[in-house]
């Protein structure tokens, strides 16, 4: 596959997280077009619409407000045009229950939200750099990919 870019989705209710997300999505090596919601249902809203750009990646917090996390994880495996979308599950304090039923609700990865900006892009920048490897080289992701 030769793309140029990848879609990036980000869906985060604090406005702090969103400019991180947007910087660091900026200064990759890897272009990136990314749009930001501040709520789950703002996000399937764009997903379900018919001018919708399917992304390759979505970030979802996983205490977002709104449409929670579990709902929007289901609709988006629900929805055969969303079968190659890549979601990435994020949060600051999570249990190893919530861990493991992401994962098997769907979710390809689970990223503790690391709690200073440099670990936050060191996390992204791999997220977003394998999943550009699996985008360009055709691999098949249809795993967890990792736990960040």
């Amino acid at each position: 596959m030769n793309k140029e870019y990848l879609n990036i989705l980000a869906a985060d209710d604090d406005e702090g997280n969103i400019i991180f997300f947007k910087n660091i999505f900026k200064g990759l090596k890897i272009g990136v077009k990314s749009q930001c919601f501040s709520n789950g249902e703002d996000l399937m809203k764009y997903l379900n619409s018919c001018s919708a750009i399917v992304p390759e990646i979505v970030f979802i917090k996983y205490d977002i407000p709104g449409k929670k996390f579990q709902e929007c994880l289901e609709e988006i495996k629900e929805d055969p045009k969303f079968s190659n979308i890549t979601i990435a599950a994020y949060a600051d304090q999570i249990s190893e229950t919530e861990i493991e039923e992401v994962f098997v609700n769907g979710a390809n990865i689970f990223m503790k939200k690391p709690e200073t900006y440099e670990g936050l892009k060191k996390a992204l920048t791999e997220i977003i750099t394998i999943n550009w490897q699996y985008h360009t080289s055709g691999l098949n992701k249809d795993n967890f990919i990792m736990k960040v």
